[in-house]
């Protein structure tokens, strides 16, 4: 059953979990199994960053239809607006 938006976790929260997993795989001290684990919940972590990077992206796009309904697709410039 999918997740509600509500029960969700924040997108900052996953990358913390994935950046705590990758500390204990980098320590070395877990064994054969823990480390298994750690590296599938850590792919498991990877591919939900992904698809709501990919998600953010569709919207992103969305938003910057014009008027006309055309879809104008650019870069991402971070000097942009700042």
């Amino acid at each position: 059953m999918a997740k509600k938006k509500s029960e969700e976790k924040r997108f900052e929260d996953i990358i913390k979990e994935l950046e705590g997993v990758v500390a204990a795989l980098e320590r070395g001290d877990l064994s054969l199994e823990e480390a298994m684990e750690s590296f599938r919940r850590g792919v498991e972590l990877s591919r939900e960053c992904h698809k709501r990077l990919d998600e953010a992206e569709r919207k992103v796009k969305i938003l910057k239809k014009q008027a006309g309904g055309e879809v104008i697709e650019e870069d991402y410039d971070e000097g942009e607006g700042n």
